[in-house]
């Protein structure tokens, strides 16, 4: 069980039976004293009341209102939020940037510093730039909740990614790519790949893939992507 999952069944086994002693949540999660120990000190790091009672019949107590204060996000999750703020600013289109990039900054500095690390090599995939009058978005569906998660692991650990991908008519192919960069050319998304079968690379609208998911066992390397000279990395871009 990993250390996200155990301390999950910490605070329901606390909620649900009210009082319980280090040695009871120890057999209960599967893990040792020192390790439940270092968990109720991260629960309570993050919100969580736990009371202790010392002595026969004491224990641990969760107060009954406990919360948590401390947001669990995920690097796609914060890497939705960055991309959100920086596409919006470099469409013009930012009100309360100032806000926006205090509130970023307070939720990168909580962040334990492999997630940080994890964030800023994910960041360094996204570019932006413009989209040409002539690109027809007029059939411009919904992206897959799916895609974030899965270009999250392929990106980081250079992964082959794997997906269904529906053309300008309509007919749908598989496809087994390295996923190189993301792009943003508002208001449409691409994933730029070097896909193997054809030996170049290849732009892949967002909105157009569907059953994303990465493949164990088929790392690659980066590549150097021949963008225009109008792209540029989304974390270059001026605050």
């Amino acid at each position: 069980m990993n250390t996200r999952l155990r301390q999950d069944a910490i605070v329901r086994s606390l909620r649900r039976n009210g009082t319980l002693t280090i040695a009871d949540l120890a057999k209960e999660v599967g893990a040792s004293r020192r390790t439940v120990l270092r968990d109720i000190s991260a629960l309570r790091d993050e919100g969580f009341v736990i009371h202790s009672e010392p002595g026969r019949g004491g224990g641990l107590q969760l107060d009954p209102q406990s919360i948590q204060t401390t947001a669990r996000l995920s690097v796609a999750e914060i890497f939705a939020l960055l991309i959100s703020v920086a596409s919006m600013r470099a469409a013009g289109n930012l009100p309360f940037s100032d806000l926006a990039d205090v509130g970023l900054a307070k939720i990168e500095k909580a962040l334990p510093s492999e997630k940080v690390r994890d964030l800023r090599r994910f960041l360094d995939c996204l570019y932006v730039g413009q989209l040409s009058p002539q690109v027809d978005i007029s059939d411009m569906g919904a992206m897959d909740p799916a895609l974030l998660p899965a270009f999250e692991t392929a990106f980081l650990r250079r992964l082959h990614l794997r997906f269904r991908y529906r053309d300008a008519k309509g007919v749908l192919t598989s496809r087994n790519v390295e996923p190189q960069a993301m792009l943003i050319l508002s208001p449409l998304w691409y994933l730029v790949a070097w896909d193997p079968a054809r030996n170049d690379f290849r732009n892949f609208r967002m909105d157009r893939i569907s059953e994303p998911e990465y493949v164990e066992g088929t790392t690659f390397r980066r590549r150097h992507v021949p963008f225009k000279d109008s792209v540029r990395p989304i974390r270059h871009l001026p605050r």
